[in-house]
Order: C-alpha cells, then sequence, then structure tokens
C-alpha cells in the first residue's frame, strides 16, 4: 500500500481522458504539487525503436532495460510469459510525490473521475456499474446524471473536486 494520493480518469476510448489528464497535470503542476501518471494501455505499446541500443537489449532478453541520459531515464520492464501486473504492484515502483493521476484501469477501485464525450456516449456510461465513479467531465449536457457533472473543459473546477476529495494541500507561491 502506498500513502500517495490517487485520483484516476476513466472512460470509453476517445472520450477525452488523456487530454484531461494532461490538463490536470498541468493545473496540479501550476498549484505547486508534484504529479505523477500512470497509463493503462490496452494494447502492445513500444516506447523504444527497432536498432536503439536499449531496443536491442531488450530484444536479446533483458527482463529490464533502464536508459539513462543528463535529462531523463526510463526503466522498460520486459512481460515475456508473466501477467501484466496489477495498479497496486506499479504504483509503489513510482518516486516519491503529492499525487498520482491515473488514466484508464476502469475496474480498479481507486477514486476516479468519468470522461464522456458526445461522440463516445453511444457505448453508455460507466458511472453506474462503478461505485468509485464520483464524478463526470462531460462535453455536453447529462440531465438524469446523479453525480457532480463538470464540462470537460472545467479543469479548475475539476481540480478543486480531486484536492477537496484527496485532501491535497497546494504549495502555491
Amino acid at each position: 500500500m502506498i500513502s500517495t494520493p490517487v485520483f484516476g480518469i476513466t472512460g470509453w476510448k476517445n472520450s477525452g481522458k488523456t487530454q484531461l489528464v494532461t490538463r490536470l497535470v498541468a493545473e496540479f503542476t501550476s498549484r505547486g504539487l508534484k504529479v505523477s501518471t500512470v497509463k493503462h494501455a490496452h494494447h502492445n505499446f513500444d516506447i523504444d525503436r527497432p536498432g536503439a541500443d536499449s531496443y536491442r537489449h531488450r530484444e536479446a532478453g533483458a527482463v529490464e532495460v533502464a536508459l539513462v541520459s543528463g535529462r531523463r531515464w526510463a526503466l522498460m520492464h520486459e512481460l515475456r510469459e508473466e501477467e501484466e501486473p496489477p495498479l497496486s504492484a506499479i504504483l509503489p515502483r513510482l518516486a516519491p510525490c503529492d499525487l498520482i493521476l491515473i488514466e484508464g484501469y476502469k475496474r480498479e477501485n481507486h477514486p476516479k473521475i468519468e470522461a464522456r464525450r458526445i461522440e463516445s456516449a453511444s457505448k453508455g456510461p460507466l458511472s453506474p456499474e462503478d461505485p468509485h465513479i464520483l464524478a463526470v467531465a462531460a462535453d455536453h449536457a447529462i440531465p438524469d446524471e446523479t453525480l457532480p457533472v463538470y464540462d470537460l473543459d472545467d479543469i479548475s473546477g475539476l481540480a478543486d473536486f480531486i484536492t477537496s476529495h484527496l485532501s491535497l494541500q497546494s504549495v502555491q507561491s
């Protein structure tokens, strides 16, 4: 278990999750908080390119490859035959910070905001089946919603909602 506050943004594909997370990161950072993120990908992804030394290390069989420079570092872990790790196994690997924002992970039990766009509305809302969804951020009116509803562009209001729910303290100068 980690002590860092965690809050998620969930929703169907093309519902605005990534844009909402990036805008929330910028908002919380402007408030003086140190923020980390975890994004769940449902597909095979690669942050490395064929031919790069680190790619060649992984292809040769390395389980983990750390790529380090004077500006950033990355740790890639090749699952090989292992199962995808649960979110609870990933969170403790993050460096200390003030807030962790999670993108995706529909079925996890952390507090979440559901992102909805009119284009993805045909899939139906997630909130009726998930008691961990505490609010909705949408680009359209949702007249029958029982949860608080924010405009997808109300980043300050959404950040205030998360701050209040997690009892976060801003470090604004």
